[in-house]
């Protein structure tokens, strides 16, 4: 009786140890690398952003200072050939 008792405590014993196992394995092969995924994926996105405003940033800059009034010596004085 003894001995039966040991042996199904061994049995729950590997069992639970299978089990943790196999939690561990899912945790850090799946939800570790997904999350660190995601992470990046914001970094990525928030540095695309970024970008973006700047370069709206530039060509609005640009916008303003090409709206301004010309120079007299822009413009090339024609006379008109009939």
């Amino acid at each position: 009786m003894f001995a039966r008792f040991t042996f199904v405590s061994m049995i729950k014993l590997i069992i639970w140890g299978i089990i943790i196992y196999l939690i561990y394995k899912f945790i850090f092969e799946l939800v570790v690398p997904v999350s660190k995924a995601a992470s990046q994926m914001q970094d990525k996105i928030k540095e695309m952003q970024q970008t973006q405003q700047e370069q709206t940033q530039q060509h609005t800059a640009s916008q303003t200072k090409s709206t301004t009034a010309p120079n007299k010596d822009d413009y090339i004085d024609y006379e008109e050939v009939k």
